[in-house]
């Protein structure tokens, strides 16, 4: 089994998601997980029925696809918080002739229901980590056991802890090529007798975290797996320190990378004339940002779409792009994620409509930014981040 899944590996794609020599689309992990799987249900003796499968946090297909065409397993739905990844899946089961999953946008009871076993990857995050944790205790099948599974480097004791608020029984499997997979089962029951998790939510997905701060007229809303949770984030908090100078006349704004939707809700408290797009790639993202919206009185003239870059803004619309990004993709860093959302702003601005970008100042983007947009003079700077306006050529 294990050439099987390794032939399988070796024949994924991250394609249409960010790609680099240095990065693969499947690691150790996703290996271990599907062997702890096989061994699962060998030592049950009973099979997995259609349905009775679920896939979380999967990156590009190797834990869905290994399943479906190694293990013969069927009915596997799947929740993948990345747009990218839920595309590369799918692109990789096309490709392979592999029947393609049911992928399912929130962690609900129509991901959830009856579902015996759940293959996670260990998200970076603690706070996504509970979500998750969380929602299948409260949504799954009573004898659901979970997998969850990581590189070693990325993995502490804290998550076998949070797993435990939801979980009675956690077990940490040897580690392998660096790799480790824990189990929980036994899903803890509220005083009321219901499942772990708000007794009122049924099958409805996680509830958003709020928070505040001094500097914004509004609360902010996120949920597990939404960058940087409800707080504002320094580069933000710089970049929207000179907004009321950023393209004065801007009546057409897009949030690109919204994450909590801070720099969109922001955009449209500050120009109550002006239509705002919000856009994402992940779903927790979009979320948060229709919850902060909703909350701070402007979610009907902010559009929010969960998209890849900006796909979603018609060619030459926008007059002005505010722009926080990643540094990452997944857990690695690598300014190549942040460089295409660059690249994707140079068809959708208007000529003379700006970029306000703030981002690491060793990152070093003005080069690439006057390049594929135009002049740049930068704003502001702090120890740690810089803020340049570019305007379209």
């Amino acid at each position: 089994m294990r050439e099987r899944l390794r032939t399988l590996f070796a024949a994924l794609s991250r394609a249409p998601d960010f790609d680099a020599p240095e990065l693969q689309a499947f690691d150790a992990a996703d290996e271990l997980l599907l062997l702890t799987l096989a061994q699962e249900i060998a030592d049950a003796g009973t099979p997995i029925g259609a349905g009775e499968l679920v896939v979380i946090g999967d990156h590009h297909g190797a834990l869905a696809l290994g399943a479906a065409s190694v293990l013969g397993l069927h009915g596997i739905r799947v929740y993948q918080d990345p747009l990218l990844g839920e595309r590369a899946l799918h692109a990789n089961a096309a490709r392979l002739g592999i029947d393609a999953p049911a992928s399912h946008g929130a962690l609900d009871a129509a991901l959830l229901g009856g579902a015996r076993l759940v293959l996670l990857r260990l998200p970076r995050g603690l706070d996504a980590l509970a979500e998750i944790a969380e929602a299948i205790a409260r949504c799954a099948a009573p004898d659901v056991r979970v997998l969850a599974g990581g590189r070693v480097k990325h993995m502490t004791l804290a998550q076998n802890q949070v797993l435990a608020r939801s979980f009675a029984l956690v077990r940490a499997g040897l580690a392998r090529r660096k790799a480790r997979v824990l189990t929980a089962s036994a899903p803890v029951a509220n005083g009321d007798g219901s499942k772990n998790g708000p007794a009122s939510s049924g099958g409805a997905g996680p509830a958003p975290r709020w928070g505040s701060d001094p500097a914004l007229s509004f609360r902010v809303a996120a949920f597990g797996a939404t960058f940087g949770g409800p707080t504002l984030d320094r580069g933000s908090r710089l970049l929207l320190a000179g907004l009321d100078d950023a393209a004065p006349g801007a009546r057409r704004i897009v949030d690109l990378g919204c994450g909590t939707g801070v720099l969109a809700v922001s955009a449209a408290l500050a120009r109550p004339e002006a239509r705002v797009i919000a856009t994402d790639q992940s779903s927790a993202a979009v979320a948060a940002t229709r919850c902060t919206a909703e909350a701070a009185g402007v979610a009907e003239r902010i559009e929010i779409h969960r998209a890849d870059a900006l796909e979603a803004v018609p060619e030459g619309w926008a007059e002005l792009i505010l722009l926080n990004p990643p540094f990452h993709t997944g857990a690695t860093v690598h300014a190549g994620v942040a460089h295409r959302l660059i690249r994707s702003c140079a068809r959708v601005l208007a000529p003379g409509g700006e970029l306000r970008l703030v981002f690491n100042s060793p990152l070093a983007y003005r080069p690439l930014v006057e390049r594929e947009i135009g002049p740049a003079r930068q704003i502001d700077r702090d120890r740690t981040f810089t803020v340049l306006a570019a305007r379209r050529r």
